[in-house]
């Protein structure tokens, strides 16, 4: 693409040396091939350790009686920000905070472990069907 139609300052922010910088973040494996794991306008940062909201989501969805998720970070005065997941139980589960505290501890580090929980019916969508976490509080 040589840019954005009319907008120079955006084509200035896009493309660099004949790069188109998409705001994604990417892991390569060994064999070269190439995931997207997130968004950097998404990543949070908790005691200066980067935290992509969709790494925590894929965790808290392996615990048994998650429909549902979605990660934030909100303001913390101890860490710069907190991480807040909101959980969509599955039908006819008791499924507790502390639960998926538990959880996450066995399979996170330290600063990823979620450290608010909050329950809710269902998750803000898109007309696309994808959360909506900037209506999330």
């Amino acid at each position: 693409m040589r840019g954005y139609w009319r907008l120079p300052e955006a084509t200035a922010g896009a493309i660099r040396d004949g790069w188109l910088l998409t705001g994604d973040v990417a892991t390569m494996d060994q064999q070269g091939f190439i995931r997207i794991i997130d968004r950097k306008e998404d990543r949070l940062v908790v005691s200066g350790f980067n935290v992509f909201p969709k790494e925590i989501e894929e965790v808290v969805l392996g615990c048994e009686g998650v429909l549902e998720v979605a990660c934030i970070g909100i303001a913390d005065d101890k860490t710069g920000e907190a991480i807040k997941v909101f959980v969509v139980r599955k039908p006819d589960v008791d499924l507790s905070g502390e639960t998926i505290i538990a959880y996450c501890r066995q399979r996170l580090s330290a600063y990823q472990v979620p450290r608010h929980i909050e329950f809710r019916d269902s998750l803000p969508k898109s007309i696309a069907g994808k959360v909506l976490r900037r209506d999330l509080h």
